[in-house]
């Protein structure tokens, strides 16, 4: 998969509630699994079938507290099954900076559940932090991404990040 970050991203949505745990994105059974079988199991209990459904370059868009729970990296699994974003009113801290590190962008935007149902286009320009639903031709600002972050993005997470560096190997 592409680590590249795409400032600009267009896709079909995906819907999830409210305080969606890391153990319903990434369960203990999938976690100790090696990371290439881990994206099967995204939602399987929830959702059961929903990640053969998701096509590369999809859109979540969650409720409040998206992202609750442990440090397991759910987040690597969500940007590994081929989804391009994360668009949440709320994303848990921890959460947000595993996303972060693993170059799977997530945005914050309070009341973005409310511009998309399950099946709409999103259209994102991380940078100006500006979600667009074309089909309603309602837009929604969200809450910038730091410099520092958006720099650990373009770099294609914290890895990349740190190797480009030189200071791990």
């Amino acid at each position: 998969m592409n680590d590249l970050f795409n400032d600009q991203i267009s896709g079909r949505v995906w819907v999830v509630g409210d305080d969606i745990n890391t153990d319903l994105i990434l369960p203990i059974q999938a976690y100790y699994l090696p990371v290439e079988q881990q994206p099967a199991w995204v939602f399987s209990a929830n959702r059961p079938g929903w990640s053969g459904d998701v096509g590369q370059g999809d859109i979540l868009v969650a409720g409040r507290n998206f992202g609750v729970g442990s440090s397991r990296p759910a987040a690597r699994s969500l940007k590994n099954l081929g989804l391009a974003c994360l668009l949440a009113d709320s994303i848990n801290g921890l959460f947000y900076r595993n996303a972060i590190n693993f170059a799977f962008p997530a945005l914050e935007a309070p009341g973005v559940t409310a511009l998309f149902k399950e099946g709409d286009r999103a259209e994102i320009s991380f940078e100006a932090a500006r979600i667009a639903n074309p089909a309603s031709g309602k837009t929604l600002d969200g809450v910038p991404m730091p410099a520092q972050l958006l720099a650990i993005l373009q770099a294609g997470g914290i890895y990349s990040l740190l190797q480009s560096e030189n200071l791990i190997r």
